[in-house]
């Protein structure tokens, strides 16, 4: 029979710590509380239960869910509320659902459609019976359906909110691909942009595949720098029908304060900072719990949600299981591929994660055994399940750094490669050409450590982990990346950096074995592990340089933000002066994202003054000019001045290098230009040195510069002078296999170029902004040489030089066909325009080969 009630008084809880004591769970529950989880209850029912917006940390594999379940459950139960814990995705909001259930906290599960939404679980939620598991989607909708609205919204993996909150309001249009693809619309849109696009710009977006070198460049265009831009944005956009519809109407009472982003493939209109203002799903609600793997230090989270005054509670970080990183780039004389595939047969399984589809798969791929089965995204769409059951294989995601579980058995090796800097158009440009890459350093930091993470997720779960690519590998050797991270994941690092540089594969493999049979072989345990835990007590986290400022100055530019999109352009300006003003107390660190920031006052201050705001044309001018004198490098230069603005100068050593190349396409023969130009560019695509070391002096030459190779025994490859302005010293080490490190020997040898050049040239000290670069496939350098580097030296990739080459021989291919019948000052202005466009411009060439200063790869502690 069932049982029967007996009448009793309703149970009442003060907090929701001890709710928990009371759930229903099941016998698959946990057991209790863990200590951390406990504490964060208690410091959250002590302080801030009546707070608006407050950020709770738990670091990944330490359990955030169980602690949001039970404060979701109290404020339902206790406050008769409507409670929506809202995840990333379907399959993570699933995962909750199920965890739920086994703790006893009545859920439905309400994504996708709305219009496939049962009515019941509907009226659940309505009657306050049941909290709602749903979508970030679901919540920054145009047309959001979950009313009434919840009291209480909970954010899951709120660190990565910025991907999932700014994609709502983000209208993307793509040449072609997926469902966002129209090349009608593109090519529509691309005329309405054209005024804000150079024309060499424009040329290469309008031809049907991209040109070489040039697929990753990012092109911003302002409306608000364009009269009428955004009324006839609006035009285009306004008749779009699904998908597009819906994302615009997240931005069109925005749309003049937007930024657009392009390049060859897609178009990406947005605001800055999400305009989260509007979304009455996000505005009313009571309380706004953001959970997060990690709060950070520079006002990400804030910039994410478009929310001030986010209040927090961090706990001392638990321990979530042991990792051995291996770097195959850094391992003596391997091939990476070859040692990642080994690596992965003796492991059995591998999650690959990489920024991209294409990447993600091409690795999986590669390093998949015979008759092994790759999945994708469409195979675990709704759960890991799938791949963690298979007794081989390889799983390839993209940009999927959180929401996984794979403990123990499941899988035992992470593939990770490429930095994930670039989820979208406006994270690659800050990235690539504002060189902003502070304001970004938490997000792309978090995505790492999460991805690293994935296969560990309990204290005593452990897991290998491959790092591979360049650019990631440089990524990890950096001490500033290094200090940021918990000191776990910096011994780590530092161990798997041991253990891979000057290290032979067999060495390599025989580590990796020994790690494998931890649970029947002693090795890790007496070798390895005594020194992780050494390494570990050595270790303090350390946030990194521009955190202070960049958090100071993430109210303001919300406030910025959200006045321009009210239309409110001077006080919108104003604010963003402010910003930048905040961000100078970020020194270096904060250099890029406050040029950027100063070149938006100017254009909200020019805006003001096109809709009949007075006195500030000049302020628009001045803040447009400062921010090109204040940013890294060129990008500013490369947008379309403002009406009537004064002629802007060139630093001397561009004046000069536009004199010289002129002077040299008026008075020498196309032809043997052409053949001259041809041989240099066939000579930096080769290896030997014999051919590329005199194509590197004539790469020099063709960049307007005194180009030659220095006479003498340990003397520069190659010297590149424009006048006593600026002087590049270059080492030519094409003959490097990309397997190992730079030698410290080669770095001892450009130290002292610049010196001995000055000597050359009778000239008192060095120019400023002058370097020295060793040209290798390398991926770093040797740590002692590290230590003894200067700091004008810098590590750059052949393909870096090539690639500016191309660049070089287009931009002379193009002069040359326009020479005829301009006079000389005309032509010298033609110059200009071109190297500008084409970012051949001493400055701008010191900008691509200055990207990885070799002060900046690790050295030992």
């Amino acid at each position: 029979m069932a049982f029967k009630s007996v009448g009793m008084a309703k149970a009442s809880y003060e907090t929701p710590e001890a709710l928990h004591r009371d759930l229903p769970r099941t016998p698959e529950a946990v057991p209790g509380l863990l200590t951390h989880q406990g504490d964060l209850l208690r410091r959250y029912a002590e302080q801030h239960m009546h707070t608006r917006d407050i950020a709770l940390e738990l670091p990944t594999g330490t359990g955030k869910t169980i602690p949001a379940l039970a404060i979701s459950e109290w404020w339902r139960r206790t406050r008769s509320a409507r409670v929506a814990y809202a995840c990333p995705t379907d399959q993570l909001a699933r995962q909750v659902a199920a965890v739920a259930g086994r703790e006893g906290v009545p859920a439905v599960v309400l994504t996708g459609d709305h219009r496939r939404w049962a009515m019941t679980d509907l009226a659940r939620y309505d009657a306050r019976e049941a909290i709602v598991i749903t979508t970030y989607s679901t919540i920054f909708n145009s047309s959001p359906k979950l009313e009434p609205h919840p009291d209480l919204l909970i954010f899951d993996d709120a660190h990565n909110g910025e991907q999932y909150v700014a994609e709502q309001y983000c209208v993307k249009v793509n040449r072609t691909g997926d469902e966002y693809s129209d090349t009608a619309v593109f090519a529509t849109l691309l005329e309405v942009l054209a005024p804000g696009l150079s024309d060499l710009g424009l040329q290469r977006l309008r031809e049907a595949a991209p040109e070489v070198g040039t697929h990753d460049n990012v092109d911003l265009v302002i409306p608000a720098q364009h009269d009428k831009m955004a009324e006839q944005l609006a035009a285009v956009l306004g008749d779009l029908p699904r998908p597009w519809c819906f994302r615009y109407a997240m931005i069109r009472k925005v749309l003049a304060s937007c930024l657009v982003y392009i390049t060859h493939s897609s178009i990406q209109i947005r605001p800055l900072i999400p305009h989260t203002e509007d979304t009455r799903v996000f505005t009313d609600a009571r309380q706004r719990v953001y959970l997060s793997a990690t709060l950070g230090d520079a006002g990400d989270l804030e910039r994410s949600f478009g929310r001030t005054g986010i209040k927090r509670i961090a706990l001392p970080e638990p321990r979530s299981g042991q990792r051995f990183i291996v770097f195959p780039d850094l391992v003596s004389e391997a091939n990476a591929d070859a040692l990642t595939e080994e690596i992965t047969r003796r492991a059995g399984k591998a999650l690959v994660l990489a920024p991209d589809s294409a990447t993600a798969l091409a690795t999986a791929v590669a390093i998949a055994q015979p008759g092994w089965p790759v999945l994708t995204k469409d195979h675990v769409r709704d759960g890991m399940e799938p791949f963690a059951v298979l007794p081989h294989g390889v799983c390839a995601l993209a940009s999927r750094y959180d929401g996984l579980d794979l403990p123990h058995e499941a899988c035992r090796l992470v593939v990770i490669e490429s930095v994930p800097d670039r989820d979208h158009l406006q994270e690659r440009f800050l990235s690539r050409q504002v060189r902003a890459g502070a304001a970004l350093s938490e997000r792309v930091r978090t995505r790492v450590v999460q991805g690293l993470g994935r296969c560990t997720r309990a204290a005593n779960d452990w897991a290998l982990v491959v790092v591979r690519g360049q650019e990631l590998t440089r990524y990890l050797l950096r001490p500033e990346i290094q200090s940021a991270l918990s000191p776990d994941l910096q011994a780590e690092i530092r161990f798997g950096l041991e253990n891979s540089r000057q290290t032979t594969p067999a060495e390599v493999l025989e580590n990796v074995q020994a790690f494998l049979d931890q649970e029947t072989s002693p090795v890790w345990r007496e070798q390895a592990v005594p020194n992780l835990n050494t390494l570990r007590v050595g270790f303090d986290r350390k946030a990194p340089e521009g955190s202070d400022a960049l958090a100071a100055s993430a109210a303001a530019e919300i406030e910025a933000c959200a006045l321009a999109g009210h239309g409110k352009w001077a006080e919108a300006s104003s604010h963003a002066n402010q910003v930048a003003h905040l961000l100078s107390a970020g020194g270096e660190a904060t250099v890029g994202y406050r040029a950027f920031w100063m070149l938006l006052a100017g254009m909200w201050a020019y805006r003001a003054t096109a809709e009949g705001e007075t006195g500030l044309l000049a302020a628009a001018h001045q803040l447009v000019f400062n921010a090109d004198r204040t940013a890294p490098g060129a990008w500013v230069r490369s947008l379309p001045s403002l009406p009537e603005a004064p002629p802007t100068a060139m630093p001397p050593q561009d004046d000069l290098a536009v004199a010289e190349v002129t002077r040299l396409l008026l008075n020498q023969q196309p032809g043997r230009l052409g053949k001259r130009l041809n041989t240099m560019v066939a000579g930096l695509a080769e290896i030997s040195h014999k051919r590329y070391e005199p194509a590197l002096t004539e790469l020099g030459f063709f960049l307007g510069a005194d180009a030659q190779k220095p006479q003498g025994h340990g003397r520069a490859d190659s010297n590149w002078c424009w006048g006593n302005h600026m002087w590049f010293a270059l080492e030519a080490k094409s003959e490097h296999q990309p397997e190992g490190l730079v030698p410290h020997n080669d770095i001892r040898q450009v130290n002292d170029q610049l010196r001995i050049l000055a000597a050359d040239r009778n000239h008192d000290g060095i120019p400023a902004g002058s370097i020295t670069a060793i040209i290798s496939p390398r991926v770093a350098v040797d740590p002692t040489g590290v230590m003894g580097a200067e700091e004008h030296s810098h590590l750059v990739h052949p393909d870096t030089v090539l690639t500016l080459a191309h660049e070089v021989d287009h931009a002379w291919t193009d002069l040359l066909g326009k020479k005829t019948g301009q006079d000389a000052a005309q032509f010298q202005r033609l110059v200009a325009t071109v190297f500008a466009q084409h970012g051949i411009l001493p400055t701008q060439v010191r900008d691509r080969l200055t990207k990885h200063p070799v002060t900046s790869s690790e050295t030992p502690a």
